[in-house]
């Protein structure tokens, strides 16, 4: 027996696409559409038109302008067809135009459909263009999935194309976050804004991510022949725009390493009251936790943990045990982490294991922290996550204590850890 067609889609093919009985015509960017009052209705944009005083109310022609560059034919195909049926297919690459169509058509459903398709297709690709599109329409949802996407993933989905795209005010929203999933330490970040800056202000260049580090070196080291040692590349007229993202780089974690430190010092990119500011505060906050017997954050003060924990991460490739500890001078704490049967173990480390800096003999030393691990799927969808939340942990010498147990549904694979940590009293930080 013939299948008999279902009335929705009798109604897109014989009152849509063949205009069957239509009673207005809809021009627009050189093509036009034989439609129905009815049906359009559904609209806020016609509903209003045709119920109002308006001229086009009793027209049987529309020419209707189309001021947003978004709007395409294709977008509009599909957003008057989705009048006349019960579901829309919306192709990812197309749904921004689509977006744009249906905001100016005022279709709600349509809008909110739009939304979902791309909150699920958020990539490297996608996510600046997505970013900057929920913002001009509205869909503040998407905006903050956006957000979330890139605090994910930026230091692991770094490109050529992502790092042109990025804006300046997003990457400050971005790097001024305790929730940026850095990996390595602080000093990871540095690069990678060095890299995004070159090809903010060299968008021409083309070549792999690999060349970018050694092609942005020379860029800048070209700059600072040219400016002598007087200014840093941030105070001149080419960098001054750039000042309020790496304001926010936790300088203060960089200089705890050396090597770091004399990258920094050789790149001159940042203005030297900074980094004299830097030295200051941490040769006092040593001082204060050598000679004033600091041992430590007492208790969980949230916003100096947002604004000035030390920020790194790591990234276990599959299962496995895994011991490490982040780089730099940590007051005296020597903390090294270890993963093993599903456990996430803190250890304060004082004589059993070797050490490159200087090792505090305090019988109790205390930290702030938050530990956060998750897993993604290729595209950088988070699949799951787990965090700590931020918590005091007292260790005396050599303790070691499990601050986290993982259940069986985060043993996917690359697992990624984060951690703030804080060594040092808020109150006792040089300013304060």
């Amino acid at each position: 027996r013939k299948k008999l067609k279902s009335t929705s889609k009798y109604i897109y093919q014989t009152l849509f696409l063949n205009g069957e009985n239509s009673d207005i015509k809809i021009c627009a960017l050189g093509e036009e559409w034989n439609l129905h009052k009815i049906y359009l209705c559904q609209s806020g944009y016609f509903s209003s038109m045709f119920s109002g005083s308006w001229k086009e109310s009793s027209m049987n022609v529309i020419e209707l302008e189309i001021p947003d560059q978004n709007i395409d034919v294709e977008a509009l195909q599909v957003a008057f067809g989705s009048l006349y049926r019960d579901d829309v297919l919306i192709n990812p690459s197309r749904v921004v135009a689509l977006l744009a169509a249906a905001c100016m058509l005022q279709l709600d459903g349509l809008i909110q459909q739009c939304g979902e398709t791309m909150k699920e297709t958020i990539t490297a690709q996608t996510v600046c263009g997505y970013y900057n599109s929920a913002g001009t329409y509205g869909l503040d949802s998407v905006k903050k999935k956006c957000l979330e996407w890139l605090l994910n993933n930026l230091m692991t989905h770094q490109s050529v194309g992502l790092f042109k795209e990025l804006s300046i005010n997003l990457m400050k929203q971005l790097i001024s976050s305790s929730n940026l999933f850095v990996l390595q330490v602080e000093m990871d970040v540095y690069t990678a804004l060095k890299k995004w800056m070159f090809l903010q202000l060299v968008p021409s260049w083309n070549g792999s991510f690999k060349q970018v580090l050694t092609e942005a070196d020379a860029w800048f080291a070209e700059r600072r022949r040219e400016f002598g040692d007087d200014i840093a590349f941030l105070e001149s007229a080419q960098g001054n725009a750039f000042l309020p993202v790496f304001a926010y780089l936790r300088l203060q974690y960089i200089i705890s390493d050396l090597a770091s430190a004399r990258i920094v010092e050789r790149d001159a990119l940042l203005p030297s009251e900074w980094l004299s500011s830097v030295y200051k505060q941490q040769w006092f906050a040593m001082l204060r936790a050598e000679q004033d017997n600091d041992i430590g954050p007492q208790e969980i003060n949230k916003e100096e943990l947002e604004g000035n924990s030390m920020r790194c991460g790591r990234k276990l490739a599959k299962d496995g045990d895994y011991c490490w500890r982040w780089t730099g001078f940590n007051f005296g704490l020597d903390l090294l982490v270890t993963y093993t049967n599903r456990y996430i173990i803190f250890k304060r480390n004082t004589l059993n294991q070797p050490c490159s800096g200087s090792v505090s003999l305090q019988p109790r030393r205390s930290i702030a922290f938050r530990l956060r691990l998750a897993s993604f799927d290729c595209s950088g969808k988070m699949i799951c996550s787990r965090t700590t939340g931020y918590q005091i942990l007292t260790l005396e010498k050599d303790q070691e204590q499990i601050v986290m147990n993982l259940d069986s549904r985060l043993l996917t694979f690359p697992l990624y850890i984060c951690c703030n940590f804080l060594y040092t009293s808020p109150e006792k930080r040089a300013g304060s």
